[in-house]
């Protein structure tokens, strides 16, 4: 049900789910394990279309935020936009008599989650890379060019530089530092795991590190001793990884819900202990990305402004 929680308009699908309620007229049953990881506003336009929702009575997202969100101003891109992501806890009060909440334990799930930062030393060449985009918010080779001309940008670049990849003006990618990929090999060899990465360059560096000893495909996974290596966004719902020793990321996403979604894809019922490994760059914004989202927050630009100057 979360993914039907955007705002403040509703998504397509969203609006495709009130369609079939309203024509067909069932009764409706919401299922979700993290039904707002981001916002409690998200839980308005999961319910909107549903005739006795608790909400029932605003006629869009924008009369129920005057009553349930402490709406504020941010600036993007030069210009004041409402911010409608600071929803009071009382929505959930609101939806509380509707809602049955079986835990993992009710369900006889006993797995406990051992988190493990592991710090790599990324190249001098790739720290010296890094501070030049921030002075100068460009960086020209002979062929390509890396720009950083605003704090979007920055902070997407530095989080592609920082694991080692870039994405060029041109649309090209590269891998210029394998540090990580070389230090994910070494220190998990001998175990198969399943391995987390955000950018495809990403990929394409673990490809070349691990050889033939990698797959993409679950099956082969599943059926041989490789390990597999899955974007982030994309595996992070509604696979099983139960028979990897460990679950490695080589980066890490902005998003709260990534975050608490793929770290738990080693759960059964059967397995009391799963142990997830971060590889974070010595000095990288990694870390902030990971405090911001261990905390059910989306790291923002507001995030990379405060913490961009202490790296």
């Amino acid at each position: 049900a979360h993914t039907l929680g955007a705002f403040p308009k509703p998504s397509k699908r969203a609006k495709q789910v009130r369609d079939l309620i309203q024509k067909h007229r069932p009764y409706v049953i919401l299922m979700s394990g993290t039904p707002t990881p981001e916002s409690f506003s998200q839980m308005y336009h999961q319910v909107y279309g549903i005739p006795r929702n608790p909400f029932a009575k605003y006629a869009n997202f924008y009369k129920f935020a005057a009553d349930y969100v402490d709406v504020r101003q941010r600036k993007v891109n030069s210009f004041m936009v409402n911010d409608y992501s600071r929803g009071d806890a009382s929505i959930i009060e609101a939806v509380k008599d509707n809602t049955i909440r079986y835990t993992q334990a009710d369900a006889g799930f006993v797995n406990e989650i051992n988190e493990k930062v592991l710090l790599v030393d990324l190249d001098e060449t790739t720290y010296r890379l890094c501070k030049t985009l921030k002075n100068d918010k460009v960086i020209e080779g002979k062929k390509e060019v890396v720009l950083a001309d605003t704090p979007v940008k920055l902070m997407q670049k530095l989080h592609q530089m920082y694991s080692g990849t870039v994405k060029f003006e041109s649309g090209n990618a590269m891998v210029f530092d394998y540090s990580k990929a070389d230090f994910i090999r070494s220190h998990f060899k001998g175990q198969k795991i399943g391995i987390f990465y955000k950018f495809v360059a990403e990929l394409e560096a673990l490809k070349k590190v691990f050889g033939d000893d990698l797959t993409t495909e679950l099956s082969v996974f599943e059926d041989t001793s490789k390990s597999i290596a899955l974007q982030i966004v994309s595996g992070r719902e509604g696979i099983s990884l139960r028979q990897a020793d460990a679950l490695v990321y080589y980066n890490i996403d902005f998003s709260a819900t990534s975050y608490w979604q793929s770290r738990d894809r080693m759960t059964t019922k059967e397995r009391t202990s799963s142990d997830v490994y971060w590889v974070f760059s010595r000095g990288g914004i990694e870390a902030a990305i990971y405090n911001a989202v261990k905390a059910k927050k989306d790291y923002t630009l507001r995030h990379f402004k405060r913490d961009v100057l202490s790296l």
